[in-house]
């Protein structure tokens, strides 16, 4: 019996006279079988996943696009079998067709399956390996259960690999939003056929790496749901510690690299004499006070002189050993193995047995009690709190959802920039003024402390700050004790327990605990918790950057939002603070967010942009807080803002220039929602060079009225002879733009733009209103001319909005009026929709630029100058 042709159902959908699509055809691989994922504004935009198998391309449609969050289970809907040629379509569906709408080939690669591929297909679980230009690592396609549609329902899941990533931190869908038809057809990372690649599977043989950053906990309100999931350790009150050891010799590193072997010499040579096998082990020194309870003074003390025997390192995690990469495998895994090891197994690399290991070197046990429990017990024990570990995680160099803390109480680094003058008989200082880094890296003033500190410590201390003065205050504004105080450098960190943050961001009821030296003080910030039950959503701890995984293809950094392959991402190693913060409680979008939005339209609103003055709209307090509108800003910490010259603007601050896409970025990152550019270039400020009108409806006008409005604005344009270009508002109104030639002043392109409005209202009193203010458009719209005076700015295209929604102002052109939904149908969770047509619409608005001369004698206007 002949075998049924698998692409039936895709030739019978599809007239190949009308379409570019391929009637078939393409050769099958099956020792490097291809995958490509297709970007395709259809009805809806949706990414067209497709895998290479039996002669064809097994296809499903994902609306959302791929995710390399495991916690994101992106919904794939099968579709019918696509021909291997098809992996090379790019262009046009023409209306009509079915699937009509534009087709880019967003990723393209090689996979290799999990198992038996045939198998997982039928069964309706396949599990595969991606070596795409965007796509790596493990993923899986699992059918749903119970579905009654047509086509079968599948979920699209990234597994827990070295590749994957929270959404918080990286969206591989907004980051790389463009085509890679042009690069080469097998990226880079594809090797040969039945070799592992780029993926540092679980167990591997690896060589010991020079360095390793280490896996950071996550802070957390409250032990989260699923108890039998996770480990308890003691949160030791110490530092964290890594060593290295690799043919006997010994290395340890503090938790950002710092080399302190020659600081913990006697612990160098307990690890070297103690004959463990070759590998990088996690773990914390500390040093326990009288009671045995880790004492984070007593461990600094333990730093000078022969108390250095008291320091103790604990264990509790093995990331490499013995020639083999060992972050892919399960916490327990590795935990075990770290156990046999500690306890007086073997490692071959060491033969059959080993020494006792000294007392300077131990296992960090868990316990198997209610998480619940454990926090208490360990807060009546005087211990800083516990850490949880999912059993199944993967070790990874970042803050991981899968580490958590959870902190008897508030407890945390602080900056130091001054101190007072002891008072009576103390000695050395009074009280060391805190203070923490906010969202654009000023140092604000957290308050103080006094207490907690010995005779020793504070003449210590003394010293140390003495050698560190400074002649002006470091904090952004005055703390209420600058005449008392004496400033430093704020280099310094001190750690500090307090019982509460007050309303003004100041600490109460503080007691110092010690000075630390293994971080640095820029990246200390007010530290905040999270729901448990939240973790797995976004990082907790609000980071001074996107913390960015290490050691991926790509290279991305520390603090950079990064790419797991080649291809760079737009946001580059943009540092974001707060990014999990919610700037729209009403659609859930974050500083994350927005700074992506604004990375994946800023080719197409720095055409809006260049050479503008522009005003900012910042909202730190998200959308319903707070707004402030600047002119004029200090853009040291905004690269690529720049200011412009001072005679731009006479007796002012100088005005600001969005000059590059890092620019944006900067901005968002700086809080600013909305960019209001001048209607005039740097290069002419005297002199427009274009007229706006901004159509803005009064109370009880409907959507229909301002479609409308905007129809007959433009037919009285041409009436002037005067070619008009529309956008969206992002808000309620629709603006209507004029583009000119440089050939008068402000005040003329005003009072004209004045005139036009009040002849609009005076033929058509009922709908449109000259005069702004509530009153006066009850029912009517208001067409605000005033945006054309000098100094005065309009929202710019593809700007954002700071109101609920977070709609978009985008360019529309004249057709699609009537077919608007709302001035807001565009915005930063949808803008995905309307990338592929851009500034499409203004394609003429270059061109069309004309003088005003012919309009202003055809209304009857004479200039007044």
């Amino acid at each position: 019996m002949a075998r049924s042709d698998p692409l039936e159902r895709y030739k019978s959908k599809r007239d190949f006279t009308l379409t570019g699509e391929p009637a078939e055809g393409g050769a099958a691989n099956d020792a490097t079988p291809s995958f490509v994922v297709q970007k395709h504004w259809a009805s809806r935009l949706h990414y067209d996943f497709r895998l290479e198998l039996d002669g064809a391309m097994k296809s499903w449609a994902v609306p959302k696009g791929p995710s390399f969050d495991p916690a994101d289970k992106r919904m794939a809907v099968h579709v019918e079998d696509h021909p291997i040629s098809y992996n090379a379509f790019e262009g046009v569906i023409p209306p009509g067709q079915y699937g009509a709408g534009k087709v880019i080939i967003w990723d393209k690669g090689i996979w290799e399956a999990v198992g038996d591929a045939r198998q997982g297909y039928r069964e309706g679980k396949l599990k595969f390996e991606l070596h795409g230009h965007k796509l790596r690592g493990r993923w899986t396609l699992v059918r749903m259960k119970g579905k009654t549609e047509k086509q079968d329902a599948w979920l699209l899941i990234k597994e827990k690999d070295d590749f994957a990533r929270p959404a918080a931190e990286f969206s591989v869908v907004d980051e790389m939003p463009d085509s890679v038809a042009r690069l080469d057809d097998r990226p880079a990372a594809a090797a040969a056929p039945g070799r592992k690649r780029d993926r540092p599977a679980a167990g591997r043989k690896a060589a010991l790496p020079a360095a390793l950053k280490p896996e950071l906990a996550t802070l957390v309100d409250a032990p989260p749901a699923d108890p039998g999931q996770w480990l308890y350790e003691i949160k030791f009150d110490g530092y964290r510690l890594l060593a290295r050891i690799q043919g006997g010799e010994v290395q340890l590193f503090t938790r950002n690299g710092n080399d302190w072997t020659g600081k913990l010499a006697g612990l160098a040579r307990d690890l070297a004499k103690a004959g463990l096998p070759d590998g990088w082990y996690d773990g914390e020194i500390v040093v326990a006070n009288a009671q045995g309870v880790p004492d984070f003074q007593a461990l600094q003390s333990a730093f000078e002189g022969s108390k250095a025997k008291d320091i103790v390192y604990y264990l509790f995690d093995l990331p490499f050993c013995d020639g083999y990469d060992l972050r892919g495998l399960p916490l327990i895994e590795r935990r075990g193995k770290l156990e046999s090891l500690l306890s007086g197994g073997t490692g071959k690399a060491q033969g059959a047995s080993r020494p006792r290991l000294p007392d300077s070197i131990r296992f960090s046990d868990t316990f198997d009690v209610p998480a619940r429990d454990i926090v208490a017990s360990a807060c009546k024990l005087g211990l800083e709190g516990v850490i949880g570990k999912k059993k199944t995680s993967h070790y990874v160099s970042r803050r991981s959802p899968d580490w958590i803390k959870l902190k008897c109480g508030l407890r945390q680094e602080f900056v130091i920039g001054g101190y007072t003058e002891p008072q009576g008989s103390r000695s050395g200082i009074g009280s060391l003024l805190l203070g923490v880094h906010d969202d654009s890296g000023a140092l604000r003033y957290a308050g103080n402390v006094g207490t907690g500190f010995d005779a020793r410590m504070l003449d210590d201390i003394k010293q140390k700050l003495a050698a560190l003065h400074a002649p002006e205050n470091p904090f952004s504004a005055p703390t209420g004790i600058d005449r008392k105080a004496h400033w430093v450098r704020p280099v310094l960190l001190a750690e500090v327990s307090f019982g509460q943050w007050t309303n003004t961001g100041r600490i109460r009821h503080s007691v110092f605990h010690g000075l630390r030296s293994d971080k640095p003080a820029r990246s200390i910030i007010r530290e905040t918790s999270m729901p448990a039950t939240a973790s797995k959503e976004r990082p907790a701890k609000t980071s001074r950057t996107a913390a960015a995984a290490q050691g991926r293809a790509g290279g991305a950094q520390p603090g950079a939002i990064g790419q797991p392959s080649g291809i760079a991402s737009p946001l580059g190693k943009l540092k974001v603070t707060h990014p999990e913060r919610v700037i729209d409680e009403s659609t859930g979008i974050t500083k994350i967010d927005l700074i992506r939005y604004y990375a994946l339209v800023a080719p197409l609103m720095l055409e809006h942009l260049k050479g503008r003055p522009v005003s900012l709209v910042r909202a730190p307090d998200g959308v319903k807080g707070q707004i402030f509108f600047q002119k004029h800003l200090e853009t040291a910490k905004m690269t690529g803002v720049r200011l412009l010259p001072a005679e731009l603007d006479p007796g002012h601050e100088p005005l600001m220039e969005v000059a590059s896409a890092q620019g944006l970025l900067s901005a968002a990152q700086m809080n600013v929602i909305e960019f209001h550019t001048w209607n005039a270039v740097k290069t002419s400020i005297g002199k427009p060079d274009r007229m706006t009108f901004d159509l803005d409806p009064g109370k009880g006008v409907e959507w229909p009225a301002m479609q409308e409005a905007a129809l007959v604005m433009r037919a009285f344009l041409k009436e002037l002879g005067l070619v008009g270009f529309a956008k969206t508002s992002g808000g309620k109104g629709l603006h209507v733009v004029v583009p000119l030639k440089r050939r008068h002043d402000w005040d003329t392109v005003k009072d004209f733009s004045h005139a036009i409005v009040l002849h609009l209202a005076q033929t058509l009193p009922k709908r449109y209103a000259a005069k702004s203010g509530p009153r006066n458009r009850i029912g009517k719209i208001f067409i605000d001319y005033l945006r054309n005076g000098f100094g005065a700015t309009t929202v710019a295209a593809w700007s954002a909005r700071a109101r609920p929604g977070m709609g978009v102002s985008v360019p529309v052109s004249w057709e699609e009026i009537d077919s608007l939904k709302s001035s807001a149908q565009w915005h930063v969770g949808n803008i995905h929709e309307r990338l592929d047509q851009g500034n499409e619409p203004w394609k003429e608005y270059g061109p069309s630029a004309q003088s005003l001369g012919g309009a202003m004698k055809a209304l009857g206007f004479k200039p007044k100058y």
